[in-house]
């Protein structure tokens, strides 16, 4: 275990309970095992703060290593109740107002931390006292992507709350979800207008008549590299290739998806399904399971084949998600008003970006001045009160 010198060690509080900053990639045994301990007991899963998936990304996907991890432990070894990344920030948006904020990469679709069930609240106060305490850390906490009105969420605005401050919904997202009683079956049926069926069967039929199709499922022991592979193809062959936002498109994204497809196959989160013509892949999909939970991680379909929506039949095929007794949720990790997804998993699942003052008076002060000057702008422009009013800060 590393302390890094921004993190001085004194800012931690008093026993039994510790915070420290500890070095991804120079885990003890013993840690990394309370760190996957610690996601099979979250108060909200979060794939993508699990060590499987968050530890090469912080390797990979952060070369100015501007994250660090930070855990919060019942003593120097006791149970860990809480892991965040955290970055340190000089700009908000478009303004420069220094702020701590929980870390993300393009690719990391919630930004829960994993905290222990029913610490939620003491999470939050331990790590907002220590950011009080560390002179690196000026006005706020920002935390992206909570589930809306969540236990995390509950549980940093009542803590903001009775520290004096505030915790400031500063911007909200609704996106896809699947959740329902219904079979695959009746639920395809209520979600898809008969006429888009009819569509569907007749692509079906026609894709049928160019070949042999076929459905398929990574299965526990099999080797995954192939399946990595054939999807890293299938994406950087579309317009994701061609914009140069695909996995393949640079080194650090296709090694970090390697690492991580490969981590939640050991870890048995992964779900990945392929459509295939002729063992040749037409649509992949990947799913990462948590449960109660899943998310729905990446997408691609073969583009000289659109005319037959294989990327639709395969979501078709993916509603068998709602026969797992274990898994009551899907996010879709989609964006907001995704046409494609959208049109199929008709619940929805909203997000918010929080602020959470920091205590100091000046810090009280600069937190103060931002809020109102976004909701100023909220109101001059007619937003919705939970929109972001001078720019995303992350």
């Amino acid at each position: 275990m590393t302390v890094h010198p921004a993190f001085p060690a004194q800012a931690a509080p008093a026993a039994p309970l510790t915070v420290r900053v500890v070095d991804p990639l120079a885990l003890s045994d013993e840690l990394a095992a309370a760190w996957d301990r610690l996601a099979a007991e979250a108060s909200e899963p979060n794939p993508f703060a699990e060590r499987w998936c968050l530890q090469s990304a912080l390797h990979l996907l952060d070369p100015e290593r501007r994250a660090r991890l930070v855990m919060v432990r019942d003593g120097s070894d006791g149970p860990v109740i809480g892991i965040i990344p955290i970055a340190l920030a000089t700009r908000y948006g478009r303004l420069p107002l220094r702020h701590v904020s929980g870390w993300a990469h393009p690719n990391h679709f919630h930004g829960a931390p994993l905290v222990r069930a029913g610490f939620e609240s003491l999470f939050w106060s331990i790590l907002l006292g220590w950011c009080d305490a560390a002179q690196w850390a000026r006005t706020l906490l920002h935390v992206p992507r909570l589930t809306e009105n969540g236990p995390l969420h509950r549980a940093l605005v009542d803590v903001a709350r009775v520290r004096g401050g505030e915790a400031e919904v500063v911007h909200r997202e609704e996106r896809a979800l699947l959740a329902s009683d219904l079979s695959p079956e009746d639920y395809w049926d209520a979600a898809v207008r008969a006429k888009k069926r009819k569509e569907l069967r007749r692509q079906a039929n026609r894709l049928a008549e160019q070949g042999a199709v076929t459905f398929r499922r990574w299965q526990a022991g099999e080797a995954i590299e192939p399946w990595i592979d054939a999807f890293l193809d299938v994406e950087a062959r579309g317009w994701k290739g061609r914009a140069g936002s695909a996995l393949a498109s640079h080194s650090d994204t296709q090694a970090w998806f390697r690492a991580t497809i490969g981590g939640a196959a050991d870890a048995g989160r992964l779900d990945m399904r392929a459509l295939d013509l002729d063992e040749h892949p037409l649509a992949m999909l990947i799913n990462f399971l948590a449960p109660p939970g899943g998310f729905s991680f990446k997408t691609a379909f073969d583009e000289d084949y659109a005319r037959f929506s294989p990327g639709v039949l395969l979501q078709q095929a993916n509603l068998d998600l709602l026969d797992d007794p274990a898994i009551a949720w899907v996010d879709s990790c989609a964006a907001p008003d995704h046409p494609m997804i959208d049109s199929v998993w008709r619940e929805r699942r909203a997000l918010v970006w929080v602020n959470a003052a920091l205590s100091a008076p000046a810090d009280r002060l600069r937190f103060a001045m931002l809020t109102r000057a976004e909701r100023f702008w909220r109101r001059r422009k007619g937003a919705p009160a939970s929109d972001n009013a001078i720019e995303s800060p992350t």
